[in-house]
């Protein structure tokens, strides 16, 4: 499969390419010139652009791509609206030339809390996460609605707190809602799960909660 990877320097992103490679897809990375990026692959085409604030720029990117991954998100509480901003571009770019596929990531806390989920995160960890994070969470519910929104068939893949453990291939998922008592997952896990999910119609359309 020919795959375009936004935010392919980022942890999530990095681990998407390197995971696709070895699976023996083709991969164009997109990447700010501003940013360094050191994989080589014969697979792999290196998209280098200003930023993902304008769609002309990111058209020969996704031009002749089967799907696009985007591990774009918010990189910091003080950062400003850089997922919605950069998803909105992308989008256009694929509607441009006709790319349908979409797999994006975005978080936990904008699924809804499993029934079954304990009293104490119910009613003390999830509005926490939620207050703490407001201008983050914002920023995602904006570009998930203008995910869902679109003509892609999308999936969005909500992880909860983001670790460095190594890939296992073994993780909890729910389409369509939340993973319960689902605390951390890997950024290698969620990109695997962002992969499987481009062959797996039961994601299309759907938001999948994925977690331990």
């Amino acid at each position: 499969m020919r795959i375009t990877v936004f935010g392919a320097t980022g942890g999530i992103g990095g681990h998407v390419v390197r995971q696709a490679l070895e699976a023996g897809h083709k991969v164009t990375a997109v990447v700010r010139t501003s940013s360094e990026f050191e994989v080589e692959h014969a697979s792999l085409d290196v998209v280098r652009v200003r930023g993902l604030d304008e769609a002309a720029p990111l058209r020969e990117a996704v031009d002749g791509a089967e799907a696009v991954i985007s591990g774009v998100g918010p990189r910091g509480r003080k950062v400003g609206p850089v997922a919605a901003t950069s998803t909105r571009s992308i989008l256009t770019g694929m509607n441009d030339v006709g790319i349908r596929r979409f797999v994006a990531v975005s978080a936990a806390p904008l699924g809804p809390i499993p029934a079954d989920e304990s009293f104490f995160n119910r009613r003390v960890v999830y509005p926490a996460m939620n207050a703490f994070a407001a201008d983050v969470y914002a920023d995602l519910r904006v570009m998930e609605a203008e995910i869902m929104s679109s003509a892609t068939e999308w999936t969005i893949v909500r992880p909860p707190k983001l670790t460095g453990g190594a890939l296992t291939g073994k993780y909890r998922t729910v389409v369509g809602g939340t993973v319960t008592r689902g605390y951390t997952i890997s950024r290698a896990d969620v990109a695997h799960l962002m992969l499987a999910a481009l062959n797996d119609a039961k994601t299309v359309d759907q938001p999948v909660g994925v977690a331990y």
